[in-house]
């Protein structure tokens, strides 16, 4: 089936109702329907939120992108559009897959984006590394494993993450990995050239491929593999 260009959803005003809230915690509802709680984490234009669907009581997680706004340049607009309209793109490509997250629902205000996902109860990966050390070698095995599963559904869907590393995978309460944050990826047949290589550098610098922190053009499956 032909890909098709990626869209933002239709706006909706009545998405983000009043709210009262303190620095991490919040009681906002949006449409009527999932709770915001307290912040997870922070990204340079989202917030991801832990949140409760109204309707079922199942607790999910709520990305809250913020749209472009004044003072911004036409070319920052432009690109903050494209980064969103991207991994709403990917993650509906990529669905399917018990190591990649689920995207249960999208909705849209005059100033954000929200992306309703699973939310994964053990945190990130970096953050039990930084709380319980590094993994026993049979549980790294698993996980990486699990991980490379992932991506090779990704990229036989013509996704490329581009920002493997620790703080995108995320641990279910089984302690299972689920890749994250498609907001950097690139799409085999829209951006790249006819050799399959691009030139677009990205990524996070401890974990990117080396030809990438030498600004060559490169194989973007091959990097992710290395990352």
């Amino acid at each position: 089936m032909p890909p098709t260009t990626p869209e933002m959803p239709p706006d909706d005003s009545s998405a983000a109702s009043s709210s009262t809230s303190s620095a991490e915690i919040h009681t906002k509802v949006l449409q009527g329907r999932y709770e915001l709680g307290r912040v997870l984490g922070r990204g340079g234009s989202s917030k991801v939120y832990r949140a409760r669907d109204v309707r079922t009581g199942v607790h999910v997680a709520v990305k809250a992108v913020r749209k472009p706004h004044h003072p911004c340049s036409p070319e920052d607009a432009a690109a903050a559009r494209r980064s969103v309209a991207r991994e709403l793109a990917a993650l509906r490509r990529v669905q399917g897959h018990p190591h990649v997250v689920r995207l249960l629902d999208v909705l849209t205000s005059r100033t954000t984006v929200y992306l309703v996902l699973d939310l994964a109860r053990g945190g990130s990966v970096q953050s039990a590394l930084e709380e319980r050390g590094r993994s026993d070698e049979p549980v790294a095995r698993r996980l990486f494993g699990r991980l490379v599963s992932a991506l090779a559904h990704a990229h036989a869907r013509g996704v490329f993450h581009r920002d493997v590393k620790p703080e995108n995978l995320l641990l279910d309460e089984r302690g299972d990995v689920k890749l994250t944050d498609f907001g950097l990826c690139a799409f085999a047949d829209r951006q790249l050239g006819p050799d399959s290589l691009t030139g677009t550098a990205c990524g996070s610098p401890a974990y990117v491929a080396p030809e990438i922190l030498l600004k060559k053009r490169y194989d973007p499956g091959k990097a992710d593999v290395w990352s």
